[in-house]
């Protein structure tokens, strides 16, 4: 897969159907179309019965107006999927027969193909993520267990928000029950393997997005916001105090998936009983997501999606194309030794650094931190991305003692030290060569062996230093407590 290229993946889910175009950097896929059609194919299926016909007719005609706009769009790549409705009902062969009369290459996925998939997802979008992986759609419920980049254990449940509704509807405890009994044979599912729990799926991402309105949270972004597993019942009982209509007036969360938010919190407090898990996780990246990242080769699916996803988004705005990492090898000479997941945001904060000029100079430091706090990246929780802004923040001239108030919700003190110290290095960097990655290789800084911050200057270029310099030079040292020198 090439970053030229556009993939689309039409996702017939027992609740909606889907169609999503995506392009961008192969490894951090960005959405660049996403329609949806909430047919509820799923509504009344049980294993061997049909599917609702006025659901199937509403399906069949929002699956033709996609397959006219994808012969418009012409995709380099297109996927059509079907999942647990069609998976379950007597007809689900001919309705894939009628959408491949639509011209649209329909295929079935089997419930341990649904969990794959997802399981990718998640580790698509967080390399390093480590516990269950629940994926509730309309119909079905998945979970995987993921380490080390892998998709390991897996099973498909009928839990999807549909049939928990029914099941609910039965009376108290029977939900608990149910799942209970789906759960205790899979000896990888113990409680006492105290894992994280990653939740996939468009009702639980509307809980979490209530449970942040809930909380004040000061950055609305899902991707990676984690809460408590002690939480699931409280955010229960809000829901269900709330009711569907209050819940639809909130932002971000519309009229369907209101209807849908109880019995999805019923589902979270029953599966936080069973897995009893460390937190609990958002992911945004599922099933989609996970098909594509399937389809990249190693090396890619190696590659760092956060730094991926940032290369790609400001290359076209880079007025030297190498200045960032020749920026990041510099900034090294001052951070020796510093840890890998805090180097790749230094990386992450350089690109964005270097882009700076393309922001009206009054905003500059404003847009940046825009960027770090707000862009659509994937690989990167609510710390890093306040690490990112407050060296932004600093790096494109802003008031070093006065970020903004956010972050100190977001990031520890001693993380957002570290950062400033970042923003600080960035804007000698920038009095010293104007953007030029050659004078960053001619004057290089470093810690010598006596503990002083030393840069270093080639006689040659010692006209490049003048006070700014070395007041800049002197704040840096100051705020990685050391003394500062000059070696000419």
């Amino acid at each position: 897969m090439k970053d030229t290229q556009r993939h689309a993946i039409v996702d017939i889910g027992s609740n909606s159907i889907r169609l999503v175009v995506f392009g961008g950097a192969a490894r951090a896929p960005a959405t660049l179309f996403n329609e949806k059609i909430t047919a509820g194919l799923g509504r009344g299926v049980v294993p061997g019965g049909k599917l609702d016909p006025v659901a199937t007719a509403q399906a069949l005609k929002g699956l033709a107006r996609f397959a006219a706009l994808l012969r418009l769009m012409a995709p380099d790549s297109l996927r059509v999927v079907a999942t647990a409705a069609v998976r379950s009902a007597a007809d689900g062969p001919a309705f894939l027969s009628a959408v491949k009369d639509l011209g649209l290459p329909a295929e079935l996925l089997s419930g341990d193909d649904e969990a794959v998939a997802s399981g990718f997802g998640v580790i698509a979008a967080n390399p390093s993520a480590c516990g269950i992986v629940a994926d509730m759609g309309g119909g079905s419920l998945e979970l995987v267990r993921i380490a080390g980049g892998a998709v390991h254990e897996r099973v498909s449940l009928p839990f999807g928000v549909m049939p928990v509704g029914a099941i609910r509807a039965g009376g108290p405890g029977l939900l608990r029950k149910a799942l209970r009994k789906a759960v205790k044979p899979l000896a990888w599912l113990r409680p006492d393997n105290g894992q994280a729990l990653f939740v996939v799926g468009g009702g639980w991402r509307a809980l979490a997005r209530y449970h942040m309105l809930e909380c004040d949270w000061p950055l609305p972004v899902l991707g990676s916001y984690s809460f408590p597993p002690e939480d699931a019942r409280w955010l229960k009982e809000k829901v269900r105090i709330a009711g569907a209509a209050n819940l639809a007036a909130l932002p971000g969360i519309s009229t369907t998936r209101a209807a849908q938010l109880d019995d999805a919190a019923a589902l979270l407090v029953a599966l936080v009983r069973e897995l009893e898990p460390s937190r609990i996780e958002v992911s945004t990246y599922g099933l989609r997501e996970g098909l594509l990242f399937q389809r990249l080769s190693p090396k890619v699916r190696a590659l760092d999606p956060l730094i991926e996803d940032v290369r790609h988004t400001v290359g076209g705005q880079l007025q030297v194309a190498d200045y960032p990492d020749a920026l990041l090898a510099w900034s090294d000479g001052a951070f020796p030794d510093e840890p890998g997941h805090l180097r790749r945001l230094r990386h992450a904060a350089c690109m964005i650094a270097a882009t700076g000029w393309a922001a009206n100079p009054d905003f500059r430091a404003i847009a940046g931190e825009d960027m770090a706090l707000h862009g659509h990246w994937i690989g990167i929780d609510a710390a890093g991305r306040a690490i990112m802004a407050m060296a932004l923040h600093v790096g494109l001239g802003g008031d070093p003692d006065a970020p903004p108030a956010l972050l100190a919700r977001l990031a520890s003190p001693q993380e957002l030290d570290r950062a400033r110290a970042w923003g600080l290095a960035f804007r000698l960097a920038q009095r010293i060569g104007g953007g030029s990655s050659q004078a960053l290789e001619e004057v290089p800084i470093a810690v010598a062996p006596d503990g002083d911050l030393v840069l270093r200057v080639p006689r040659s270029d010692a006209a490049l230093i003048d006070s700014v310099c070395e007041r800049r030079l002197t704040r840096l040292a100051l705020a990685l407590d050391r003394a500062a020198r000059i070696a000419v």
